[in-house]
């Protein structure tokens, strides 16, 4: 029972702090997260971003090539 009652409580404290929004509480714990996050360097960022280029155009033109087939080999039977 006691248990419960702290879990009430706490829902009650939760329940009263988060009336409303508050701004600056929301902009300084937004910078506090950005602080922690570990932006990737200038080479890896144009290193994968290629990579992603690459394998997009990869993907596309085996896409554009099986349809391509496809559409010739229905031709042939149809």
């Amino acid at each position: 029972m006691a248990k419960n009652d702290v879990v009430k409580k706490e829902v009650e404290v939760t329940k009263e702090q988060g009336d409303g929004f508050n701004l600056s509480q929301f902009t300084s714990e937004t910078k506090e997260e950005l602080e922690k996050v570990v932006w990737p360097s200038r080479q890896q960022l144009l290193s994968e971003s290629a990579a992603v280029i690459l394998m997009v155009t990869l993907v596309a033109t085996v896409i554009y090539l099986v349809d391509n087939f496809f559409a010739w080999g229905s031709g042939k039977v149809f």
